[in-house]
Protein backbone atom coordinates (compact mmCIF):
# COMPACT_ATOMS: atom_id res chain seq x y z
CA UNK A 1 0.00 0.00 0.00
CA UNK A 2 1.54 3.76 -1.14
CA UNK A 3 0.19 7.12 -0.61
CA UNK A 4 -0.80 8.18 -4.06
CA UNK A 5 -0.98 12.28 -3.55
CA UNK A 6 -0.57 13.84 -6.82
CA UNK A 7 -1.29 17.64 -5.98
CA UNK A 8 -0.40 18.93 -2.66
CA UNK A 9 -3.23 21.86 -3.07
CA UNK A 10 -6.27 19.59 -4.64
CA UNK A 11 -8.46 22.27 -3.72
CA UNK A 12 -6.89 24.54 -6.27
CA UNK A 13 -6.34 22.16 -8.77
CA UNK A 14 -8.16 22.45 -12.21
CA UNK A 15 -8.63 18.49 -13.39
CA UNK A 16 -9.11 17.83 -16.81
CA UNK A 17 -12.43 15.37 -16.23
CA UNK A 18 -14.19 14.19 -13.44
CA UNK A 19 -11.88 11.35 -13.68
CA UNK A 20 -8.91 12.62 -12.89
CA UNK A 21 -9.76 12.90 -8.97
CA UNK A 22 -6.90 14.02 -5.98
CA UNK A 23 -6.45 11.15 -3.76
CA UNK A 24 -4.39 9.93 -0.99
CA UNK A 25 -4.39 7.85 2.32
CA UNK A 26 -3.72 11.05 4.51
CA UNK A 27 -6.09 12.91 5.54
CA UNK A 28 -3.89 15.68 6.12
CA UNK A 29 -3.64 16.07 2.14
CA UNK A 30 -6.95 17.24 1.97
CA UNK A 31 -8.38 20.39 2.36
CA UNK A 32 -11.01 21.17 4.92
CA UNK A 33 -14.20 20.78 2.87
CA UNK A 34 -16.88 24.19 2.29
CA UNK A 35 -20.01 24.45 0.63
CA UNK A 36 -18.97 26.29 -2.36
CA UNK A 37 -17.18 22.83 -4.09
CA UNK A 38 -19.06 21.38 -6.10
CA UNK A 39 -19.33 17.36 -4.52
CA UNK A 40 -20.26 19.31 -0.95
CA UNK A 41 -22.72 21.86 -1.77
CA UNK A 42 -26.11 20.32 -1.60
CA UNK A 43 -24.19 18.54 2.09
CA UNK A 44 -25.70 19.91 5.45
CA UNK A 45 -22.15 20.45 7.32
CA UNK A 46 -23.59 21.32 10.44
CA UNK A 47 -25.29 17.82 10.63
CA UNK A 48 -21.80 15.82 9.92
CA UNK A 49 -20.92 15.92 13.78
CA UNK A 50 -17.41 16.73 12.08
CA UNK A 51 -16.62 13.96 10.07
CA UNK A 52 -15.49 16.75 7.50
CA UNK A 53 -13.25 18.78 9.67
CA UNK A 54 -10.86 16.18 11.97
CA UNK A 55 -13.17 17.37 15.12
CA UNK A 56 -14.77 13.71 15.40
CA UNK A 57 -12.58 11.38 16.76
CA UNK A 58 -13.49 7.44 17.55
CA UNK A 59 -14.87 7.62 20.68
CA UNK A 60 -16.68 3.45 19.41
CA UNK A 61 -16.48 0.76 17.17
CA UNK A 62 -18.96 -1.12 14.83
CA UNK A 63 -19.48 -4.57 14.86
CA UNK A 64 -19.16 -6.98 11.77
CA UNK A 65 -20.59 -9.86 11.68
CA UNK A 66 -20.27 -12.39 8.71
CA UNK A 67 -22.42 -15.17 7.91
CA UNK A 68 -25.46 -16.94 6.12
CA UNK A 69 -28.73 -17.81 6.74
CA UNK A 70 -27.89 -20.75 9.25
CA UNK A 71 -24.71 -18.33 10.33
CA UNK A 72 -21.95 -20.75 8.61
CA UNK A 73 -19.88 -20.04 6.40
CA UNK A 74 -19.72 -21.36 2.67
CA UNK A 75 -16.83 -23.19 0.92
CA UNK A 76 -14.68 -20.63 -1.10
CA UNK A 77 -15.33 -17.64 1.28
CA UNK A 78 -12.27 -16.79 3.72
CA UNK A 79 -13.42 -13.80 6.41
CA UNK A 80 -10.04 -12.22 8.29
CA UNK A 81 -10.11 -8.95 10.23
CA UNK A 82 -6.19 -7.46 9.26
CA UNK A 83 -4.35 -4.05 10.43
CA UNK A 84 -3.89 -0.87 8.44
CA UNK A 85 -0.90 -2.12 6.89
CA UNK A 86 -2.16 -5.09 5.10
CA UNK A 87 -1.08 -4.69 0.98
CA UNK A 88 -4.15 -5.20 -0.26
CA UNK A 89 -6.09 -2.69 1.22
CA UNK A 90 -6.46 0.23 -0.77
CA UNK A 91 -6.36 -1.41 -4.14
CA UNK A 92 -9.50 -1.02 -5.20
CA UNK A 93 -9.29 2.32 -4.55
CA UNK A 94 -7.82 5.32 -2.80
CA UNK A 95 -9.69 7.89 -0.65
CA UNK A 96 -10.60 10.79 -2.74
CA UNK A 97 -12.35 13.20 -0.19
CA UNK A 98 -11.09 13.83 3.41
CA UNK A 99 -13.91 12.14 4.90
CA UNK A 100 -12.63 9.03 3.26
CA UNK A 101 -9.44 9.53 4.34
CA UNK A 102 -10.33 9.95 7.58
CA UNK A 103 -12.17 6.83 7.65
CA UNK A 104 -9.03 5.28 6.57
CA UNK A 105 -6.91 6.44 8.95
CA UNK A 106 -9.13 6.13 11.53
CA UNK A 107 -10.29 2.67 11.83
CA UNK A 108 -9.24 -0.36 14.34
CA UNK A 109 -9.11 -3.10 12.15
CA UNK A 110 -9.89 -4.23 8.33
CA UNK A 111 -12.39 -6.69 7.21
CA UNK A 112 -11.57 -8.76 3.66
CA UNK A 113 -13.80 -11.05 2.55
CA UNK A 114 -12.06 -13.07 -0.10
CA UNK A 115 -14.43 -15.38 -2.77
CA UNK A 116 -11.82 -18.27 -4.02
CA UNK A 117 -11.07 -18.43 -7.58
CA UNK A 118 -14.20 -20.20 -9.30
CA UNK A 119 -16.09 -20.77 -6.45
CA UNK A 120 -19.59 -20.02 -6.77
CA UNK A 121 -21.37 -19.49 -3.51
CA UNK A 122 -25.14 -20.89 -3.50
CA UNK A 123 -26.26 -18.88 -0.68
CA UNK A 124 -26.46 -15.29 -0.42
CA UNK A 125 -23.22 -14.32 2.78
CA UNK A 126 -24.64 -11.93 4.82
CA UNK A 127 -22.07 -8.96 6.72
CA UNK A 128 -24.08 -7.51 9.24
CA UNK A 129 -22.62 -3.88 10.37
CA UNK A 130 -23.70 -2.28 13.56
CA UNK A 131 -23.35 1.47 14.03
CA UNK A 132 -21.54 2.35 17.69
CA UNK A 133 -23.88 3.44 19.48
CA UNK A 134 -26.08 6.90 20.03
CA UNK A 135 -23.69 9.38 20.97
CA UNK A 136 -20.55 7.42 19.87
CA UNK A 137 -18.24 7.66 16.45
CA UNK A 138 -16.61 5.11 14.67
CA UNK A 139 -14.80 4.38 11.64
CA UNK A 140 -14.82 0.93 9.15
CA UNK A 141 -13.13 -0.74 6.12
CA UNK A 142 -14.34 -3.70 4.53
CA UNK A 143 -13.22 -5.40 1.38
CA UNK A 144 -14.42 -7.88 -0.55
CA UNK A 145 -12.58 -9.85 -2.85
CA UNK A 146 -13.71 -12.15 -5.71
CA UNK A 147 -11.52 -14.31 -8.05
CA UNK A 148 -11.35 -14.89 -11.57
CA UNK A 149 -15.12 -16.69 -12.38
CA UNK A 150 -16.08 -17.23 -8.77
CA UNK A 151 -19.64 -15.92 -8.05
CA UNK A 152 -20.97 -14.41 -5.01
CA UNK A 153 -23.82 -12.37 -3.93
CA UNK A 154 -23.07 -10.36 -0.52
CA UNK A 155 -25.78 -8.31 1.53
CA UNK A 156 -24.43 -5.66 3.63
CA UNK A 157 -27.23 -4.97 6.49
CA UNK A 158 -26.27 -1.88 8.00
CA UNK A 159 -28.09 -0.63 11.21
CA UNK A 160 -28.01 0.74 14.80
CA UNK A 161 -27.00 3.78 16.25
CA UNK A 162 -24.28 6.40 16.10
CA UNK A 163 -21.90 8.49 13.87
CA UNK A 164 -19.80 6.30 11.30
CA UNK A 165 -17.63 6.51 8.31
CA UNK A 166 -16.29 4.05 6.12
CA UNK A 167 -14.30 2.47 2.98
CA UNK A 168 -16.13 -0.19 0.92
CA UNK A 169 -13.67 -2.03 -1.70
CA UNK A 170 -15.23 -4.51 -4.34
CA UNK A 171 -12.53 -5.85 -6.18
CA UNK A 172 -13.63 -8.34 -8.77
CA UNK A 173 -11.63 -10.57 -10.89
CA UNK A 174 -11.40 -11.82 -14.94
CA UNK A 175 -14.92 -13.61 -15.45
CA UNK A 176 -16.17 -13.05 -11.72
CA UNK A 177 -19.94 -12.38 -11.25
CA UNK A 178 -20.70 -9.70 -8.06
CA UNK A 179 -23.86 -8.91 -7.13
CA UNK A 180 -23.70 -6.49 -3.77
CA UNK A 181 -27.13 -5.34 -1.94
CA UNK A 182 -26.23 -2.61 0.72
CA UNK A 183 -29.11 -1.66 3.40
CA UNK A 184 -29.15 1.21 4.70
CA UNK A 185 -31.50 0.17 8.04
CA UNK A 186 -30.18 2.81 9.98
CA UNK A 187 -31.67 4.22 13.59
CA UNK A 188 -33.02 7.65 13.38
CA UNK A 189 -30.20 9.72 15.14
CA UNK A 190 -27.58 7.81 12.79
CA UNK A 191 -25.36 10.16 10.49
CA UNK A 192 -23.54 8.06 8.05
CA UNK A 193 -20.94 8.97 5.22
CA UNK A 194 -19.47 6.16 2.97
CA UNK A 195 -17.28 5.65 0.35
CA UNK A 196 -18.02 2.77 -2.36
CA UNK A 197 -14.74 1.82 -4.43
CA UNK A 198 -15.03 -1.11 -7.17
CA UNK A 199 -12.79 -2.01 -9.69
CA UNK A 200 -13.59 -4.47 -12.58
CA UNK A 201 -10.93 -6.67 -14.42
CA UNK A 202 -11.36 -8.47 -17.75
CA UNK A 203 -15.25 -9.48 -18.46
CA UNK A 204 -16.32 -8.69 -14.85
CA UNK A 205 -19.64 -8.02 -13.91
CA UNK A 206 -20.93 -6.16 -10.50
CA UNK A 207 -24.29 -5.67 -9.87
CA UNK A 208 -24.92 -2.89 -6.97
CA UNK A 209 -27.90 -2.30 -5.05
CA UNK A 210 -28.03 0.78 -2.91
CA UNK A 211 -31.09 1.14 -0.84
CA UNK A 212 -31.23 3.83 1.70
CA UNK A 213 -34.35 3.70 4.10
CA UNK A 214 -33.03 4.89 7.90
CA UNK A 215 -30.59 7.15 9.35
CA UNK A 216 -30.68 11.36 9.59
CA UNK A 217 -28.09 11.99 7.26
CA UNK A 218 -26.64 9.38 4.79
CA UNK A 219 -24.01 10.38 1.99
CA UNK A 220 -22.88 7.64 -0.20
CA UNK A 221 -20.00 7.46 -2.54
CA UNK A 222 -20.16 4.58 -5.00
CA UNK A 223 -17.05 4.83 -7.98
CA UNK A 224 -16.83 2.51 -10.24
CA UNK A 225 -13.18 1.65 -12.26
CA UNK A 226 -13.20 -0.80 -15.34
CA UNK A 227 -8.95 -2.33 -14.80
CA UNK A 228 -9.70 -4.11 -18.46
CA UNK A 229 -12.19 -4.79 -21.11
CA UNK A 230 -15.49 -6.50 -21.00
CA UNK A 231 -17.18 -5.16 -17.40
CA UNK A 232 -20.34 -4.60 -17.11
CA UNK A 233 -21.50 -2.87 -14.09
CA UNK A 234 -25.38 -2.42 -12.51
CA UNK A 235 -26.14 0.10 -10.21
CA UNK A 236 -29.43 0.34 -8.61
CA UNK A 237 -30.81 1.97 -6.22
CA UNK A 238 -33.73 3.20 -4.05
CA UNK A 239 -34.54 5.40 -1.64
CA UNK A 240 -37.41 6.71 0.82
CA UNK A 241 -36.73 10.18 2.74
CA UNK A 242 -39.37 11.23 5.45
CA UNK A 243 -39.33 14.46 7.40
CA UNK A 244 -36.01 15.82 9.07
CA UNK A 245 -33.79 13.40 6.70
CA UNK A 246 -31.52 13.91 4.05
CA UNK A 247 -30.64 11.01 1.96
CA UNK A 248 -27.44 12.02 -0.59
CA UNK A 249 -26.14 9.53 -3.52
CA UNK A 250 -22.59 10.63 -5.48
CA UNK A 251 -22.07 7.86 -8.11
CA UNK A 252 -19.06 8.35 -10.53
CA UNK A 253 -18.42 5.44 -13.40
CA UNK A 254 -14.96 5.92 -15.17
CA UNK A 255 -15.15 4.43 -18.38
CA UNK A 256 -11.01 3.93 -18.64
CA UNK A 257 -11.00 0.30 -20.92
CA UNK A 258 -13.01 -0.70 -23.99
CA UNK A 259 -15.37 -2.16 -24.75
CA UNK A 260 -17.75 -2.15 -21.04
CA UNK A 261 -21.08 -1.40 -20.26
CA UNK A 262 -23.09 0.73 -17.19
CA UNK A 263 -26.17 0.90 -17.12
CA UNK A 264 -27.60 3.01 -13.80
CA UNK A 265 -30.98 3.35 -12.13
CA UNK A 266 -31.95 5.29 -9.06
CA UNK A 267 -35.29 5.89 -7.67
CA UNK A 268 -36.39 8.37 -4.48
CA UNK A 269 -39.76 8.79 -2.99
CA UNK A 270 -39.84 12.43 -0.78
CA UNK A 271 -42.02 12.48 2.02
CA UNK A 272 -41.80 15.87 4.54
CA UNK A 273 -43.40 18.13 6.75
CA UNK A 274 -45.82 20.61 4.79
CA UNK A 275 -45.41 22.72 7.92
CA UNK A 276 -42.82 25.19 6.49
CA UNK A 277 -40.07 24.10 8.55
CA UNK A 278 -36.77 23.59 7.42
CA UNK A 279 -35.49 21.62 10.10
CA UNK A 280 -38.24 19.20 8.43
CA UNK A 281 -37.45 18.99 5.07
CA UNK A 282 -37.07 16.17 3.56
CA UNK A 283 -34.22 16.24 1.31
CA UNK A 284 -32.61 14.09 -1.25
CA UNK A 285 -29.57 14.50 -3.09
CA UNK A 286 -28.68 12.29 -6.66
CA UNK A 287 -25.59 13.17 -8.73
CA UNK A 288 -24.86 10.54 -11.46
CA UNK A 289 -21.35 11.72 -13.18
CA UNK A 290 -20.06 9.16 -16.41
CA UNK A 291 -17.11 9.56 -18.09
CA UNK A 292 -15.93 8.31 -20.86
CA UNK A 293 -12.59 8.56 -21.52
CA UNK A 294 -10.67 8.48 -25.26
CA UNK A 295 -9.24 5.28 -24.78
CA UNK A 296 -12.78 3.72 -23.93
CA UNK A 297 -14.44 2.45 -27.56
CA UNK A 298 -16.98 0.47 -27.78
CA UNK A 299 -18.68 1.95 -24.46
CA UNK A 300 -22.20 1.60 -23.53
CA UNK A 301 -23.87 3.31 -20.95
CA UNK A 302 -27.11 4.83 -19.86
CA UNK A 303 -27.94 6.28 -16.16
CA UNK A 304 -31.90 7.20 -14.60
CA UNK A 305 -33.23 8.85 -11.50
CA UNK A 306 -36.69 9.77 -10.76
CA UNK A 307 -38.02 10.76 -8.18
CA UNK A 308 -41.86 11.34 -6.60
CA UNK A 309 -42.49 13.80 -4.23
CA UNK A 310 -45.39 12.84 -1.92
CA UNK A 311 -46.43 16.08 0.24
CA UNK A 312 -44.91 20.07 0.45
CA UNK A 313 -41.77 20.01 2.44
CA UNK A 314 -39.37 17.88 0.30
CA UNK A 315 -36.80 18.89 -2.16
CA UNK A 316 -34.95 16.35 -4.52
CA UNK A 317 -32.11 17.15 -6.21
CA UNK A 318 -30.98 15.22 -9.31
CA UNK A 319 -27.75 16.27 -11.41
CA UNK A 320 -27.12 13.48 -13.87
CA UNK A 321 -23.58 13.78 -16.08
CA UNK A 322 -22.05 12.90 -18.67
CA UNK A 323 -18.64 13.52 -19.95
CA UNK A 324 -17.62 11.69 -23.43
CA UNK A 325 -13.96 11.76 -24.77
CA UNK A 326 -14.34 9.54 -27.54
CA UNK A 327 -17.15 9.36 -30.20
CA UNK A 328 -16.55 5.83 -31.01
CA UNK A 329 -19.04 4.53 -28.38
CA UNK A 330 -22.26 2.23 -28.71
CA UNK A 331 -24.07 4.19 -26.94
CA UNK A 332 -24.53 6.83 -23.93
CA UNK A 333 -27.81 8.62 -22.33
CA UNK A 334 -29.14 10.26 -19.41
CA UNK A 335 -32.20 11.07 -17.86
CA UNK A 336 -33.72 12.42 -14.75
CA UNK A 337 -37.05 13.42 -12.97
CA UNK A 338 -38.73 15.01 -10.43
CA UNK A 339 -42.67 15.19 -10.00
CA UNK A 340 -45.84 14.29 -7.99
CA UNK A 341 -48.49 11.40 -8.57
CA UNK A 342 -49.37 11.23 -11.74
CA UNK A 343 -52.71 12.25 -11.80
CA UNK A 344 -54.14 10.01 -14.74
CA UNK A 345 -52.77 6.72 -12.66
CA UNK A 346 -54.57 8.07 -10.02
CA UNK A 347 -57.84 8.87 -11.81
CA UNK A 348 -57.31 4.85 -13.71
CA UNK A 349 -57.11 3.76 -10.47
CA UNK A 350 -60.04 5.64 -8.69
CA UNK A 351 -62.19 5.32 -11.81
CA UNK A 352 -62.44 1.76 -11.01
CA UNK A 353 -63.45 1.68 -7.05
CA UNK A 354 -59.94 1.89 -5.54
CA UNK A 355 -59.69 4.67 -2.61
CA UNK A 356 -57.31 7.44 -3.55
CA UNK A 357 -55.36 6.51 -0.22
CA UNK A 358 -55.12 3.05 -1.57
CA UNK A 359 -54.38 4.11 -5.24
CA UNK A 360 -51.60 6.33 -3.88
CA UNK A 361 -49.88 3.56 -2.38
CA UNK A 362 -50.17 1.00 -5.29
CA UNK A 363 -48.79 3.90 -7.32
CA UNK A 364 -45.58 4.03 -4.86
CA UNK A 365 -45.19 0.37 -4.76
CA UNK A 366 -45.31 0.38 -8.59
CA UNK A 367 -42.75 3.14 -8.44
CA UNK A 368 -40.25 1.08 -6.79
CA UNK A 369 -41.17 -2.08 -7.81
CA UNK A 370 -38.44 -2.19 -10.83
CA UNK A 371 -35.86 -1.66 -8.89
CA UNK A 372 -36.92 -4.27 -6.07
CA UNK A 373 -37.70 -7.19 -8.49
CA UNK A 374 -33.93 -6.97 -9.70
CA UNK A 375 -32.65 -8.13 -6.16
CA UNK A 376 -31.89 -11.81 -6.59
CA UNK A 377 -32.96 -12.80 -3.41
CA UNK A 378 -36.22 -13.33 -2.60
CA UNK A 379 -36.42 -12.65 1.22
CA UNK A 380 -34.67 -9.61 0.50
CA UNK A 381 -37.61 -8.61 -2.07
CA UNK A 382 -40.32 -9.54 0.70
CA UNK A 383 -38.05 -7.70 3.12
CA UNK A 384 -38.02 -3.80 1.43
CA UNK A 385 -41.51 -4.63 0.17
CA UNK A 386 -42.92 -4.78 3.53
CA UNK A 387 -40.36 -2.05 4.76
CA UNK A 388 -41.55 0.44 2.02
CA UNK A 389 -45.33 -0.93 3.06
CA UNK A 390 -44.19 0.46 6.49
CA UNK A 391 -42.85 4.03 5.36
CA UNK A 392 -45.82 4.46 3.29
CA UNK A 393 -48.29 3.28 6.46
CA UNK A 394 -46.46 6.12 9.06
CA UNK A 395 -47.03 8.78 6.79
CA UNK A 396 -50.45 7.80 5.93
CA UNK A 397 -49.77 8.30 1.88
Amino acid sequence: MSDSTTQSNPAATVVANKGELFTSFDVEAFEVPGQHEEAWRFTPFRRLRGLHNGTAPATGTAAVEVGTADASLPDGLTVETVARGDERLGQGGVPFDRVAAQAFSSFPEATILTVAAEAVLDEPVNVVITGPGEGETAYGHLQVRVERFAKAVIVLDQRGSGTYAENIEFIVGDGAHLTVVNLHEWADDTVHVATHHALLQRDATLRHFAISLGGNLVRLSPIVRYAAPGGDAEMWGLYFADAGQHLEQRLLVDHSQPHCRSFVTYKGALRGDPSGDKRKEAHTVWIGDVLIRPAAEGTDTYELNRNLVLTDGARADSVPNLEIETGEIVGAGHASATGRFDDEQLFYLMARGIPEDAARRLVVRGFFGEVIAKIPVPALRDRLTEAVEAELAVGGV
